[in-house]
């Protein structure tokens, strides 16, 4: 991932951090993809979740997996109303030529839908955080983090993942991610570890037990009133301390509350 070009701009080298937080408005752009130019980022992803996704370099291997594994989920986050743009900083023509070989090292069992954005001069990167500090140094011109961004439909960032040049991204994480914030937009409820896996039965004395597998649990800002008014049959776990800080809620009761 050694990209040898002239020491990079002093512009560039003072703003490799970026002050980008969750809840922040994203940083819109105007930028060249492999679907062509466009005028506004935001203007593109509407009022739609969105994922921006970077990788290091064209024509190198975990980078070539992960646009594979990507393309694999595409439908399934397109079934979620979610777009996906790729990044990197080689150009638009290089991410084009790569393509071949993704599709190829894939058994041509895949179609690369999504677009990928060529961010040569490093702005986009750089706005958002992007730029990879092992390689800024003296001699090169500096490369992308693996990051991935998850926007929500008013542009403002919901979720942020940065993974070093040698571990690749598991899509099925990002999708889950994804759903996870979906589920919680707008409603009074947090995904526990490992959801939707979690919670598969709980015991409600006399030997019977329920399955909650997949539910999720209420904040502590909602009273006892609201939860049975908004979540009739939510369950407690009783533990311990006897707080009934542990309330658990069904997904499907969570998609039919009222929004905040």
């Amino acid at each position: 991932y050694t990209a040898v070009s002239p020491r990079p701009p002093p512009t560039l080298r003072a703003t490799c951090r970026s002050r980008l937080r969750l809840g922040n408005i994203t940083p819109d752009f105007a930028c060249e993809t492999t679907h062509g130019h466009w005028s506004s980022f935001h203007a593109w992803k509407k009022d739609k979740w969105a994922i921006l996704f970077s990788h290091p370099a064209d024509f190198t291997p975990v980078c070539t997996t992960e646009i594979g594994r990507l393309a694999l989920k595409y439908d399934e986050l397109t079934d979620l109303d979610c777009l996906v743009a790729t990044l990197s900083v080689d150009p638009v023509k290089s991410h084009e030529e790569w393509l071949e070989d993704v599709v190829a090292h894939c058994e041509n069992e895949i179609e690369v839908k999504f677009p990928i954005i060529g961010d040569a001069d490093r702005s986009i990167s750089t706005a958002y955080g992007m730029i990879d500090p092992a390689t800024s140094g003296e001699q090169e011109l500096p490369l992308t983090i693996r990051a991935v961004f998850i926007i929500n439909p008013e542009n403002k960032l919901m979720l942020s993942l940065n993974y070093p040049a040698c571990v690749g991204r598991n899509m099925d994480e990002i999708v889950r991610c994804v759903k996870a914030l979906q589920l919680s937009y707008q409603k009074s409820i947090a995904t526990p570890a490992n959801w939707p896996n979690n919670h598969a039965d709980i015991p409600l004395g006399d030997g019977r037990t329920t399955s909650f597998k997949g539910s999720v649990f209420l904040l502590p800002t909602v009273s006892d009133e609201e939860a049975a008014a908004h979540y009739p049959g939510y369950h407690t776990c009783d533990v311990p301390s006897k707080k009934a800080y542990l309330r658990l809620v069904t997904e499907e009761q969570v998609k039919t509350a009222p929004t905040n």
